[in-house]
This record gives structure tokens, C-alpha cells and sequence, in this order.
């Protein structure tokens, strides 16, 4: 887990990311996760918008890409219009196949570093109303549930209703720098 290397996301790996997105919701689907995510929702060019209007970062070990998320700095579709004090992290993915368990949190903690470094006091988030599961990874890595959406747009689909997590973070931790 020591060996991977957190990076912003470049052009050239779009493809990795579609990969890494749909084997994400191919997992869930297997899982009887049905509501949140589904092979062939986001092609390239989502990636490439969040990459000029926000950032998407990836891990990667010696061969490929293992994970990646996308940070945004405003998200009003989830959260209103707010002054510009969080980063909003979306789409946090790991390759289960090649990462060991914890992945998923030390890539969460990060984004958390990211958004402190930027000099934002909230990291906030959403996810799919009774994704249980997910909510409680979230609750344990200290966020805290502050609200929910419903209706909210969606890329590649139709509104669903989310949970609204946020964390307090410090910019006094070592994390990926830009």
C-alpha cells in the first residue's frame, strides 16, 4: 500500500478511470447495490470536464491505476449555493482487485489533506439514500450525516436522493499537493 503514488489525473488516463468507474459499479451491482452506479454511466468526457472546473486525482501502483476520486469546490446540485469554505469529494473509487483493504480510507483521508491544503475547513459528500454500507464507511471515518437531497441531477441518469456527510479538516497534515 506504501508503493502507491497519489497524482492529479492527466489525459491520458481517461480510459483508466471509465475502467476503474464501471468495475466500481459492476462490484456494487454484484452486491445488490442497484441504485447508485452502473457500467457505462461516464465516459471520458465526464472525467475531462471535472479535470477543468475541479480535480481528479488517481493512485497509482507500479502497473496502473488503483484508485482515484474527484474533488470538486462547489457542488450546489447537493448543497445550495455556500461560500467557498469545502471541497466536495465524488466518485471515490478503489480497484478491488489490486488494493489491499483501507485503500479506500487512506485515499478519503488524501482528499480530506487536499481540501485543507486548499485552505477549505469542510470536506463534504454524498451519498445514495440507503446505501447503508456506504453511509457507515463515511460515518467511521469521522463524517458526520447533516442532511439529505432528493431529486438530485445526475450524470448519465436520472435525480436520486443522496445523504449529506461533511468533516472538519486542518491544513497541518502532509497529503497530495498540486
Amino acid at each position: 500500500m506504501n508503493d502507491l503514488q497519489l497524482r492529479p489525473a492527466v489525459e491520458a488516463d481517461l480510459d483508466d478511470l471509465v475502467r476503474l468507474r464501471d468495475d466500481a459499479a459492476r462490484w456494487m451491482l454484484a452486491r445488490g447495490v442497484t441504485g447508485q452506479w452502473r457500467p457505462g454511466e461516464l465516459d471520458g468526457d465526464h472525467f475531462r470536464r471535472i479535470m477543468k472546473d475541479g480535480e481528479v486525482w488517481v493512485a497509482q501502483d507500479a502497473e496502473r491505476i488503483v484508485g482515484a476520486w474527484e474533488l470538486w469546490w462547489e457542488d450546489e446540485d447537493a448543497w445550495g449555493p455556500r461560500p467557498p469554505t469545502a471541497g466536495y469529494v465524488h466518485r471515490l473509487m478503489v480497484d478491488r482487485s489490486r488494493v489491499v483493504p483501507g485503500t479506500g480510507r487512506r485515499l478519503l483521508r488524501a482528499a480530506e489533506r487536499r481540501v485543507a491544503e486548499a485552505g477549505r475547513t469542510w470536506v463534504r459528500l454524498d451519498c445514495l439514500a440507503g446505501n447503508e454500507r456506504l453511509t457507515a464507511f463515511y460515518v467511521d471515518a469521522g463524517y458526520r450525516i447533516v442532511g439529505s437531497k432528493a431529486g438530485k441531477p445526475q450524470p448519465g441518469g436520472a435525480p436520486k436522493s443522496f445523504t449529506l456527510l461533511e468533516k472538519a479538516v486542518r491544513a497541518d497534515s502532509e497529503g497530495p499537493s498540486r
